[in-house]
């Protein structure tokens, strides 16, 4: 027998085509099985093992063809929820119709229908005798077989009655069981069962890993949106809990309350808010996290309400010229605007300009993370804050009261001019506040603010008070312009201003070589 012969660029030829297929199923993903045998070997060293395992790789990174197995399994959790609320009622929900101030134009809670502006628009009306009945909707999703499901307080909240239908076309009764306006979450108990349910994530979702919302957008029932989460950690001042998790996935008036869910079908968070100019989605939502929405509801599922721990103080972030004023070398730990009289933190000595720089040796990134770290304690627990003061660092020991559930008022303010005193390039004109009417006994007034000063663009504003400036109090513009001179003569490129605006307390630094 004749032995077969291969020349050398056939070899070359076989084997660059067999690189080539290796190469293209690896990067095209297919998960197509290589063609060689258990035996194949390239003169360069691949087993078969190795090509396997690159294929194997290959077909990890690939993106999902679809999530219909996904959506098959975790869709029949999924509900719409629907309200009734007395048309007189002040409330802050039934499907979104009032946002915090600050938020009104950037962002929407987005329930169905929209109430721009603290009114109903389009929303249907009942009732005799001039009795009003607003019907909202929302979304939610059971977290139990028994008929528990989370939703947002901004849906339920004032509601007089609440109805859910779920996937199968069936309408059932609820019952709120709790709330929590500080993270916007309510639990709910849904008659009959059992119920379809989904689990909430144990793990926190990576940035760029897939998401899908599931909810009510428009009144429509079940519809599903897929995206990526592009952030964590997002603050939309809402609150001071704020720590959302920013996704992509397109979310729409109705989604409030609906679950995010992760490719595994766990959740990963509850759908509360959009950034939104127009109303609808621009494709940028904000989901509370899974971790926080299982603190929630556990205690309201026990208890019916949240509590968290209270220090009672007034605090703001560490900026950099902050920190430059106070001689800190890390803009880092939350500044102490003022303590409240008789709370745990100023019966513990506390005082305005301290910055508490860790609770329980664990340290404190700025102001929203020491409101979180507080928060997640339970009141009349011993809480040990280290805490910087007057450049000497202490250690402090106090017991947490319950943080209040009442919000802060806010005083009106005088536009009085009289005894004004012009502050130059620092853009203020004062005045002893014993002098304008309303103001109290201590500080300065602001009368006026150049909007083209420093003063303007660190938010000073006509009727904001000045206590102190550089750690020392100030009765008149003259104190003011002393403290400035003397810290410009020591050198130092900032001063700090304790600043009360209504009934807020704040600490602004503000550049001395501009007075």
């Amino acid at each position: 027998m004749i032995p077969s012969v291969t020349s050398a660029p056939q070899k070359r030829r076989r084997l660059t085509a067999r690189r080539a297929a290796l190469l293209g199923t690896t990067i095209l993903g297919l998960g197509a099985a290589l063609v060689a045998g258990p035996s194949f070997n390239f003169s360069t060293g691949y087993p078969a093992a190795h090509a396997q395992n690159l294929t194997e790789q290959a077909r990890k990174m690939q993106a999902p063809v679809g999530f219909a197995d996904i959506v098959e399994k975790v869709k029949p959790a999924v509900m719409s929820v629907r309200v009734k609320i007395d048309g007189g009622a002040q409330t802050t929900g039934a499907g979104g119709n009032e946002v915090p101030p600050g938020l009104r134009e950037f962002f929407r809670r987005f329930g169905m229908p929209d109430m721009p502006q603290g009114g109903p628009e389009g929303m249907p009306r009942g009732g005799r005798g001039g009795h009003n009945t607003i019907t909202g909707q929302g979304s939610g999703f059971f977290i139990s077989a028994d008929g528990y499901a989370v939703t947002n307080n901004h849906v339920v909240d004032k509601a007089e009655t609440v109805e859910v239908s779920t996937d199968d076309g069936k309408t059932h009764k609820a019952k709120v069981i709790g709330t929590d306006p500080r993270t916007d979450l309510a639990l709910i108990k849904v008659e009959g069962g059992p119920f379809p349910y989904v689990k909430l994530a144990d793990n926190t979702p990576r940035i760029g890993d897939w998401v899908l919302a599931v909810g009510n957008p428009f009144g429509l029932g079940g519809t599903v949106t897929a995206g990526i989460v592009s952030a964590r950690g997002r603050d939309i001042g809402a609150s001071a809990y704020d720590d959302f998790i920013q996704i992509d996935a397109p979310v729409n008036k109705g989604n409030s309350g609906g679950p995010t869910f992760d490719t595994e079908g766990n959740v990963i968070g509850v759908n509360t808010a959009i950034f939104s100019p127009s109303g609808g989605s621009v494709g940028i939502a904000f989901a509370i996290p899974a971790s926080t929405v299982q603190s929630v509801v556990t205690q309201l599922k026990d208890h019916g309400s949240v509590t968290r721990g209270w220090i009672g103080v007034q605090i703001q972030p560490v900026t950099q010229d902050i920190a430059d004023s106070l001689g800190l070398k890390k803009a880092e730990g939350a500044l102490v605007a003022e303590p409240q009289k008789d709370s745990p933190a100023a019966k513990a000595g506390i005082v305005a300009g301290d910055v508490i720089t860790a609770v329980n040796d664990a340290p404190v990134k700025d102001a929203r993370d020491l409101a979180k770290k507080i928060g997640a304690l339970s009141p009349k627990a011993t809480v040990k804050l280290a805490v910087l003061s007057k450049g000497k660092e202490k250690t402090l020991s106090l017991t947490l009261g319950e943080l209040p559930n009442t919000k802060e008022a806010r005083a009106a303010t005088d536009d009085s001019d009289s005894g004004q005193a012009d502050m130059g390039k620092l853009g203020l004109t004062l005045a002893p506040a014993s002098r304008v009417a309303g103001a109290g006994a201590e500080g300065v007034v602001v009368t006026g603010v150049d909007s083209g000063g420093a003063a303007a663009d660190r938010g000073f504003s006509t009727g904001d008070v000045i206590l102190e400036v550089a750690g020392q109090s100030v009765g008149s513009p003259a104190d003011v312009r002393k403290a400035i001179a003397d810290a410009r003569t020591g050198g130092k490129r900032s001063v700090l201003m304790r600043v009360k605006s209504g009934g807020n307390t704040r600490f602004v630094a503000m550049p001395v070589g501009q007075g």
